[in-house]
């Protein structure tokens, strides 16, 4: 009789080593990263869509280039990160000057003398209303000779701009309380002249005047 080989018996592979990392994991811990997807994915969604309303961010690839082209031409965009510089600041004579037209000191006090007369100014910070709306009364006769001024200060020169703003300063007819309304030479009527009043004539007092005036001249 034969013996009988002996028998080998082959190592089985172990499954627990082979199985998949993911399924190691702890439920929470794939539950949380599932979570985290939907979130992000939710996020970018909704921005997407906020991005799409907003009329001034959905701008078309032409618009971008032309913004990118005029902030190059004009040297807008920033030259040193560190300083915040544009290449406009940093290199000033390679980009085009924008030319300010600068008031001088008399164009500036004749507008605020103006403004001051016809009420202008802002009287109430809150509600924006001017004088001449809290105040109509004060005003109405300088609204009523504004629009002629306004003609007639298109041909003055400047010179004769600067007379009349002193001569305003001189009579104290500037405004001095923007509440009230009144005029320096109103509140202190000792520091400047007072004016001559002109009183009306009649025709008869014209004609009177006029023939006293020819008699004069024939003797």
């Amino acid at each position: 009789m034969h013996a009988n080989p002996p028998q080998r018996h082959r190592s089985r592979p172990d499954r627990t080593t082979d199985r998949p990392a993911s399924s190691t994991l702890p439920k929470e811990t794939v539950m949380k990263t599932r979570l985290s997807v939907v979130a992000i994915a939710l996020s970018t969604l909704v921005a997407g869509h906020a991005l799409a309303a907003d009329p001034t961010v959905a701008k078309t690839r032409e618009q971008v280039r032309a913004e990118l082209v005029e902030a190059q031409r004009n040297g807008s965009l920033i030259a040193d990160g560190e300083t915040g510089l544009r290449f406009n600041q940093v290199s000033p004579h390679l980009y085009p000057q924008t030319t300010v037209v600068a008031k001088t000191r008399a164009d500036v006090k004749a507008e605020l003398a103006i403004a001051q007369a016809n009420g202008d100014l802002i009287a109430d910070g809150e509600t924006g209303a001017r004088f001449n709306e809290v105040f109509p009364a004060q005003y109405a006769a300088n609204r009523t000779a504004a629009p002629a001024a306004a003609v007639v200060a298109q041909g003055k020169t400047r010179a004769e701009v600067k007379a009349e703003l002193a001569e305003a300063q001189a009579n104290g007819d500037l405004i001095a309380d923007g509440e009230t309304g009144a005029r320096f030479k109103d509140l202190n009527p000792g520091r400047y002249p007072v004016q001559a009043t002109v009183q009306a004539k009649s025709r008869d007092d014209v004609r009177a005047e006029l023939v006293k005036s020819r008699a004069v001249s024939t003797n």
